[in-house]
């Protein structure tokens, strides 16, 4: 019988289709494929390429050359520009704002071939490293209100290079999905005292059935109200807000975590594209008791067509409790 879930942050509600129940081999879909041989600006020798780094984890070499590990360099072409004055004004009864925030790209490894499921857990670490030093480095400007850190991997998830990278936009707003977010978390902080994240840490672990994978500083669950197939959260479980106060050893454990995850995506849905998302608190705000970093990952196994965009709603063929099955059964 199919039934709706209402997701407890946000209000929105899923339909979980249980008769259109959909296994993993059931998704048609484009698996992402390696091809070398192309001409790559992120692969070693073309720095040069690309505009100046602003940052690099390095075994050797001087700027801008060989014997990196991680490099991040401005978007070539960017979204947003740091330059310029932030201004708001309005056009008749709209209001505009100046395109000031930053475009980054964060590459995450020399090697081609490889992705961060194949990659060595560190060095999937140390893209998180990369990420909090810009973080810690970008929240010293004012005018910058919110910084996302996401992967399209593969073609479908809106890849436009095929070398491993991933991108951080610094934006002068909030977003309003992030917004939607901390109003249901503050909700849930006026009614209970209690961060609905640690709320949803114990309930998961006690329930277990949506659990994918567990290690000493991270919980890996298919959402209850999961909006996509096989969507996966990585969910911290020590509380913290903003996702720049994670610890050394967490920042560690989370390469492994995220490689074991991305890993189970790959071998039970054969080599998916797919987006992931970091989700944290805005970076001009104080510490906040009542919302939870976290990363949320997507495969793209299916589409958002008329109604998904008609009523908000989502169709999820696959019951969570089912993609988490198959997830944790597949070895990491």
């Amino acid at each position: 019988m199919p039934e709706l879930r209402k997701d407890p942050i946000t209000g929105r509600w899923v339909i979980i289709a249980t008769e259109r129940a959909k296994r993993p081999s059931d998704f048609a879909r484009e698996a992402v494929v390696s091809r070398n041989g192309h001409f790559c600006p992120f692969c070693p020798g073309n720095e040069l390429k690309t505009p100046p780094e602003i940052l690099a984890y390095r075994n050797g070499g001087g700027a801008n050359q060989p014997g990196w590990q991680v490099r991040v360099v401005p978007n070539k072409f960017p979204a947003l520009r740091v330059e310029g004055e932030l201004s708001r004004e309005g056009a008749g009864m709209y209001d505009r704002i100046s395109g000031v925030g930053a475009h980054e790209v964060l590459i995450e490894t020399p090697e081609h071939g490889q992705t961060l499921s194949t990659m060595d857990e560190k060095r999937v670490a140390d893209l998180f490293w990369a990420f909090r030093d810009r973080v810690l480095d970008l929240k010293k400007d004012v005018r910058l209100r919110y910084i996302l850190l996401f992967k399209n991997h593969g073609e479908a998830a809106g890849a436009s290079l095929e070398h491993p990278h991933s991108q951080l936009i610094a934006l002068p707003v909030v977003p309003k999905r992030v917004q939607e977010e901390l109003e249901g978390s503050r909700r849930h902080w006026k009614h209970k005292e209690r961060c609905i994240y640690c709320d949803i840490l114990h309930e998961e672990i006690h329930d277990h059935s949506r659990v994918i994978l567990e290690s000493d500083h991270f919980l890996v669950i298919a959402p209850y109200a999961a909006r996509f197939p096989f969507e996966c959260w990585i969910l911290p479980k020590l509380h913290h807000s903003h996702v720049e106060s994670i610890s050394p050893p967490a920042i560690q454990n989370l390469g492994g975590v995220l490689q074991k995850t991305l890993r189970k995506l790959d071998r039970t849905l054969e080599l998916p594209p797919y987006n992931f998302i970091v989700h944290t608190a805005p970076v001009q705000e104080p510490a906040m008791p009542y919302y939870h970093w976290h990363i949320e990952v997507i495969p793209k196994l299916t589409r958002v067509a008329g109604f998904e965009w008609g009523s908000g709603f989502h169709i999820n063929p696959t019951p969570p409790e089912e993609a988490a099955m198959y997830l944790r059964e597949g070895t990491p």
